[in-house]
């Protein structure tokens, strides 16, 4: 028996987890901005987010030249849209950072802001060149562009960015469009995604709810046409979610679980500032609802991932490759390589 102990491979994916943390905390932020909710919980979650990123950065960071580039890593059909989150969550901090710090929060945004045009630049010219099929594309491929495009812009009107803000919006918009016509003849006409890529579908909510979110903050949060469009597509997605919760339940539990996360609460965000826009009867109550639900099912995947890593299971192995039976023991040992990618496991 092998006393080699066990070595894991830190994948772009779990940049997931400190993105859905600091989406939950978006969520608390914008209740408590327009109704009775408290400040502090969305305080301690920005923070929490921002411990993980730290995190997973640092961990991801120090695998990349054993092997691994970070060329390698956007050219990664299945991981490389996921690099781009590592520029993405600092600019969803950055809003938070200037609540408190606004000179700070500005210099990371921007930092940030390039660093996200670059990756999502990058990535867009590495689809045109790569010759992957249309099958290996997954939800997943909306986030370098789409989600950068339209966190920037939410985040540019908050700063009283508004020139840039709509820019960015523009950016955001046009790329869903364009990348959401291919995402979904992908779906519908392609064969189903392998069953650990299964999860990304969620990420579908994301795009009309971010983009909802980014035009009420440029637009002084009015209920006009364009909003009733957004709305209306983001009808749509829902209603697809609850028609695929039995897909859904059939997912392992893996990294892939925290797909769910922050798509699903940038949707309760969303209908949050609905609430307040329309100025429903009892929309205090209706988003504490939504708080409570949308915690809830957080809660879940956070305990289920703390068991996972404690049981070994949650993080991908670094298998080595079959030695030669005619090699000498004298050879140098092989270097660990990871094994084939999945999104789960």
């Amino acid at each position: 028996m092998s006393l080699r102990p066990r070595r894991y491979r830190l994948t772009a994916n779990l940049f997931a987890i400190p993105f859905g943390v600091g989406g939950l905390a978006q969520c608390w932020t914008i209740a408590a901005q327009r109704t009775s909710v408290p400040s502090w919980p969305g305080d301690v979650l920005w923070l929490a987010a921002t411990a993980l990123w730290l995190s997973v950065l640092i961990g991801y960071s120090l695998q990349l030249g054993n092997g691994r580039t970070l060329t390698g890593e956007l050219a990664d059909p299945t991981f490389g849209p996921f690099v781009a989150l590592a520029a993405i969550i600092p600019m969803l901090l950055s809003g938070a950072l200037a609540r408190h710090a606004r000179d700070a929060g500005h210099v990371v945004f921007v930092a940030a802001l390039i660093a996200t045009l670059l990756a999502g630049g990058w990535l867009s010219g590495q689809w045109i060149l790569s010759d992957t099929t249309l099958a290996r594309w997954h939800p997943g491929y909306f986030i370098p562009t789409v989600a950068g495009g339209l966190i920037a812009a939410a985040t540019s009107a908050n700063l009283d960015h508004r020139a840039l803000a709509q820019f960015m919006f523009g950016y955001g918009a046009i790329c869903w469009q364009v990348l959401g016509s291919i995402m979904l003849a992908r779906l519908f006409t392609q064969p189903a995604l392998p069953i650990a890529l299964t999860s990304t579908i969620a990420i579908e909510v994301a795009p009309p709810a971010l983009a909802g979110l980014a035009w009420f903050n440029i637009n002084g949060g009015r209920a006009d046409q364009v909003a009733f469009g957004i709305a209306g597509y983001g009808l749509l997605m829902i209603l697809v979610q609850l028609r695929l919760i039995p897909l859904f339940r059939t997912v392992p539990f893996g990294p892939g679980w925290w797909a769910f996360t922050f798509s699903y609460a940038a949707a309760a965000a969303y209908l949050i500032r609905w609430l307040a826009v329309e100025r429903v009867t009892g929309r205090d109550e209706v988003t504490w609802l939504l708080l409570v639900v949308v915690t809830l099912g957080y809660s879940i995947v956070v305990l289920r991932t703390v068991r996972a890593i404690a049981a070994g299971r949650f993080f991908p192995l670094m298998s080595a490759p079959a030695r030669d039976p005619r090699a000498s023991t004298d050879d140098a040992a092989p270097r660990d390589r990871p094994r084939s990618a999945s999104f789960d496991r």
